[in-house]
């Protein structure tokens, strides 16, 4: 798959735009404040996630196979999966008393943490930045493509 300077700059922004208007929906005084503090932890996560970890994955699984829409979303649904791993790592060395070490085992505090139905929000946001990616990446080159077959046939 080529890079996409438009999924780039588009694709990781797309679902903290969708959860900053559905949190600012859900709240009584519509605050500029409150909508900052929603949007920017998820855009550091989002194109992080994007920079870091899918690109590259992408750029090698390229070099193995051609990459399909349906693989480039799969791989997003992976990718956001495993992006929960290191934020409940985060969470979990600030859960005990007053911010301070923990008391419970990281195990038990992932498991607890990963029943929560909230958290399937990291795969559906891998799944739908990466699918964005793949439709931005490929519309590019389709109407690029076909505007240049439209050109030909002029001449």
């Amino acid at each position: 798959m080529r890079f996409s300077w438009a999924g780039l700059y588009l694709a990781p922004l797309l679902v903290p735009m969708i959860f900053t208007a559905i949190f600012c929906s859900l709240q009584s005084e519509r605050s500029l404040l409150g909508a900052l503090i929603v949007l920017i932890p998820s855009c550091i996560i989002s194109y992080g996630t994007t920079i870091f970890l899918f690109l590259p994955s992408l750029f090698v699984l390229s070099l193995w196979r051609p990459m399909t829409g349906l693989k480039t979303c799969l791989l997003g649904l992976v990718l956001g999966a495993l992006v929960f791993v290191p934020l409940t790592l985060m969470d979990w060395k600030s859960s005990g008393p007053d911010s301070g070490p923990p008391e419970e085992s990281f195990w038990v505090f992932f498991l607890r943490w990963a029943a929560d139905p909230f958290n399937a929000l990291f795969p559906v946001a891998g799944l739908i930045t990466a699918g964005f990616y793949w439709w931005l990446g490929t519309w590019r080159r389709h109407s690029r493509s076909s505007s240049l077959t439209t050109q030909g046939q002029d001449k």
